[in-house]
């Protein structure tokens, strides 16, 4: 049996917009989610692009990346999107299984 995965992502609206920053383990059922208007926050502010994703191997690890994240300035947040996706693209097709 396979172990599961646990990821860090982040959902933005458009380019240097607002931004959200979660954690799950299952990462395409999650950002459909966001896409689909499920989640309060990213249904508010329309943040339907996953930005931003980040393998951490367990929940717990990935748990405490995003607790750790949400403690950085927007500034850190923007540069470690900008270091994987520089133009903010949607990165859903990547993930999202067939």
């Amino acid at each position: 049996m396979m172990e599961e995965q646990a990821f860090v992502y982040i959902m933005a609206n458009f380019p240097n917009g607002a931004i959200y920053l979660g954690s799950t383990l299952n990462l395409p059922k999650r950002v459909w989610e966001h896409r689909n208007g499920l989640s309060g926050f990213t249904k508010r502010y329309g943040c339907k692009l996953l930005v931003w994703y980040e393998a951490c191997g367990e929940w717990e690890a990935a748990r405490q990346r995003e607790l750790q994240m949400k403690e950085w300035k927007r500034a850190w947040k923007v540069r470690e999107i900008e270091g994987l996706n520089p133009a903010w693209d949607d990165l859903y097709d990547r993930i999202a299984l067939p």
